[in-house]
């Protein structure tokens, strides 16, 4: 037999909403006592968290207040670098602010999984929700199910814009060295930074009219960019094969640059490489990585000012700027 106390141990706020009859925001809005709930429903709400013997472990409701000075970040995988940064750069926008993060993660492949996340961060009571890499679909999703949460994104909008413009920057640094063959090795096609990236890699390639067509696609880790390599390497001793390749980020362009000098394939000497990113350990790779650097403390700082409402004077991050290094020069000579 269940224990009254390990019954509620396992009572959730999708489970209360799901008894009330409405949506877990509307269970959080009672909960932390927003305005603008109909009485009929606020009392419907309390009577059936009473009944089920819901507890509600909100600093907001223990203090009397309406906010925890809290926000939610949603994330996904903070083993990669990122991420990790992300996170690091919002815990220090929402300090300036007075703010402090709470951190739920999800697989970002799982639409549930996503929502559930945010879910638990509403429990909390937190002030509003800050997306960080989720998959495009699962953020639709998570939007959906919460239309009344305020809710920012590390890298949508004009952040989404500034990671094109890097992209294109690494592409044209390239096409200053003299490379008309360029590769794209892309991040995972549902990721909102690999679909920015990528795109602004192809405009500058098409705005310089040369082929779009050199193409493979990882997912953002250096081992699987490591087994690519093998088939980047084999293209890039083709005629007409590449003689530079964009990665999508630094961690990629790494595994890449081990796996084409097994290989065989000098980098720089036979084929350029640059990265995305700029992470501390980019300039001690061998070759030192030529990568774009982002002002992601700029950005988590326009992530905040979004997520509380301070959008007439936002923070304007500063423009992506391309690190050159050693693993790009001019394209190998062509052998008479």
């Amino acid at each position: 037999m269940t224990a009254p106390d390990d019954r509620r141990a396992r009572l959730g706020m999708r489970e209360v909403a799901a008894a009330a009859g409405v949506s877990p925001q509307t269970v959080s809005r009672v909960l932390n006592d927003h305005p603008h709930i109909r009485p009929e429903t606020r009392a419907r709400v309390l009577e059936t968290v009473s009944r089920l013997g819901y507890r509600v472990n909100n600093a907001a409701r223990t203090l009397g207040t309406r906010s925890t000075r809290t926000l939610g970040v949603l994330a996904s995988d903070a083993t990669l670098y990122g991420p990790a940064v992300g996170i690091a750069a919002l815990d220090a926008a929402a300090r300036e602010q007075g703010r402090w993060i709470a951190t739920a993660y999800a697989d970002a492949d799982s639409e549930s999984s996503v929502i559930a996340a945010a879910d638990r961060l509403l429990t909390q009571g937190v002030d509003g929700i800050i997306v960080l890499a989720p998959h495009l679909t699962t953020s639709a999703a998570l939007r959906k199910a919460h239309p009344d949460v305020r809710m920012a994104a590390l890298h949508e909008g004009e952040g989404a814009e500034r990671q094109a413009e890097g992209a294109a920057a690494a592409v044209r640094h390239l096409i200053g060295l003299g490379h008309r063959r360029i590769a794209r090795l892309a991040g995972p096609a549902a990721w909102s930074e690999a679909v920015s990236r990528e795109a602004g890699a192809v405009a500058a390639l098409t705005e310089a009219g040369l082929d779009t067509t050199l193409r493979w696609e990882g997912d953002w880790t250096a081992a699987t960019a490591a087994g690519l390599s093998r088939a980047i390497a084999a293209a890039a001793r083709e005629p007409d094969g590449p003689t530079a390749v964009v990665a999508a980020n630094d961690q990629m362009a790494l595994g890449l640059i081990s796996g084409l000098r097994a290989a065989g394939v000098e980098v720089p000497g036979s084929v350029s490489v640059t990265g995305f990113d700029d992470n501390p350990d980019a300039a001690f790779y061998r070759p030192a990585l030529t990568t774009v650097r982002l002002d992601v403390a700029g950005e988590a700082r326009r992530a905040v000012a979004e997520v509380l409402g301070e959008i007439d004077a936002p923070p304007h991050p500063a423009a992506p700027t391309l690190v050159p290094r050693a693993s790009t020069t001019r394209p190998p000579t062509p052998t008479p």
